[in-house]
């Protein structure tokens, strides 16, 4: 373990007058990997119970206190209380901030009570005339329930900084420089953020003198992955703009909130008037989601694979035809090349193409990186490469569930363990079902590229995955193909 010995900013001088927490191996365990317990997740998901019964407690008193609403108290209480929850959580009124404030949030609890004393009166007015009541008892129900909303919440907010104070959860710090150094002093001096740092992560660190005071330097995945163990870590905060995946994934898998911070001014931080905008004492943050999609395959992603790829097919079996018909002429028989490459949770599978070389043998197949260049190939061959023509019959891959249309490009086993080794990230390019085309792919990484670069475009992919993504990168993969690019 190494220590940094960089001083504290002098806006908080508190790291150097306390005691700060040591991170130790445990024993026995050095030189070795970390016990299997390593991967247990920490359950520390924070339920917005208080903020829901602070909600609902404020509309049902609005119901009973607001002056002539001949409305039944218990069913509209029960409309408001359940309509209103639904329109705040929509309105991401219970997601977890570092600075909540009830006056700030004041303007949407406001607007959702109007909508649902509206909502509310309308279907009363249907089901008797007689209880219908004016714009005015209704624009005072709604804003009694407003006010007791956010007095409610302002009393819950200050009850949970005061018990973040008294019990705060350690925190790692991502990072180096000012940014880390100041962030970490705020966290000492300003209690109430619920934060207490016992360590920094810098991956780059090469060592130095270890000053008195200051937080132990993680370097490797192992220390991190011990010290969030031993020190029931709950928080990462990343104070750099480089937000290394493996790390952000290692966190999120054992069950740490992690967050991106950034100086205010920094440019691409959140603009004003964002509602999600959130801060820890002027430093601009943002919570970042860490769990890739369940289930492999997202249902809606599945949906559309399958119903594309059917439709290709048909479309394209004129195509199919003339392409095996072609390399049948050009290169004999064999018309499908079949390869085992590695899918998703890195299970085999047989992958399907037109063949455009005959290797000498098996090994050369399954470890010859490239045969872009080989003599070998027919100008059949080379044109269906260039043309990416050659890929069609992987529709029926996607078809079977083997593959997606869209995901990282699959891989054969000899190189998939190589790469896993070498580049940090790769191997959880798993996570997501590979594909035909992928991110990379559009942004020209393909064929005989950097693999670092690959793996960095295709975790981005899956952290950020939307159906609309893959639908615009199927739109830039369909016009790439007129540029006669190909492997």
């Amino acid at each position: 373990m190494t220590t940094e010995s960089a001083p504290a900013p002098h806006t908080a001088p508190v790291a150097t007058t306390r005691r700060v927490p040591s991170v130790h191996p445990p024993r026995g365990t050095a030189g070795r990997r970390p016990a299997a317990h390593a991967k247990r997740r920490i359950r520390q998901r924070r339920r917005p119970v208080a903020l829901i019964a602070a909600d609902a407690t404020a509309a049902v008193a609005a119901c009973a206190l607001a002056p002539g609403v001949p409305w039944p108290v218990a069913p509209a209480a029960l409309v408001l209380t359940a309509a209103g929850i639904a329109l705040h959580s929509g309105r991401g009124l219970y997601r977890l901030r570092l600075s909540p404030s009830a006056l700030a949030e004041l303007p949407a609890l406001l607007m959702l009570s109007a909508a649902t004393w509206l909502l509310l009166d309308a279907a009363f007015t249907v089901h008797d005339p007689a209880y219908a009541v004016g714009p005015a008892a209704v624009a005072t129900g709604a804003g009694l329930q407003a006010a007791l909303a956010c007095a409610g919440r302002a009393a819950v907010h200050q009850a949970r900084r005061r018990a973040a104070a008294r019990r705060p959860r350690s925190a790692l710090v991502v990072g180096r420089g000012p940014s880390a150094q100041q962030l970490t002093a705020a966290l000492y001096a300003h209690p109430g953020y619920g934060m207490r740092p016992v360590g920094r992560v810098d991956p780059g660190h090469r060592g130095g003198p270890a000053d008195e005071g200051q937080l132990p330097v993680l370097v490797t995945p192992e220390d991190v992955s011990r010290a969030v163990i031993q020190n029931a870590v709950r928080h990462a905060l990343f104070t750099g703009p480089d937000l290394p995946a493996h790390l952000v994934r290692l966190f999120g898998g054992h069950g740490c909130r992690v967050w991106q911070v950034a100086h205010p001014a920094a440019e691409g931080t959140a603009p004003p008037g964002r509602r999600d905008a959130d801060h820890l004492w002027g430093f601009a943050v943002r919570q970042l989601e860490t769990d890739p999609p369940r289930g492999g395959f997202p249902p809606a992603k599945r949906v559309l694979d399958a119903a594309l790829a059917a439709v290709a097919l048909v479309a394209a079996a004129p195509v199919l035809a003339v392409c095996a018909l072609a390399v049948r002429i050009s290169d004999g028989p064999g018309v499908l090349f079949r390869q085992e490459r590695i899918g998703l949770g890195g299970r085999p599978f047989v992958l399907l193409k037109f063949r455009t070389l005959r290797p000498a043998d098996e090994h050369e197949s399954a470890t010859r990186w490239s045969v872009a260049r080989d003599r070998r190939m027919s100008a059949t061959g080379s044109l269906l490469r260039r043309t990416s023509l050659d890929e069609l019959p992987q529709l029926w891959n996607v078809l079977r569930g083997d593959m997606s249309l869209v995901g990282p490009r699959p891989e054969r086993p000899y190189f998939v363990a190589k790469f896993a080794h070498t580049y940090p990230g790769y191997a959880e390019r798993h996570r997501m079902p590979v594909g035909i085309t992928g991110l990379a792919q559009v942004n020209g990484l393909r064929g005989d590229t950097s693999i670092e670069e690959r793996a960095r475009f295709d975790n981005h992919y899956i952290d950020t995955w939307t159906l609309w993504q893959d639908v615009c990168i199927m739109a830039r993969t369909a016009a790439s193909l007129f540029r006669l690019g190909g492997s």
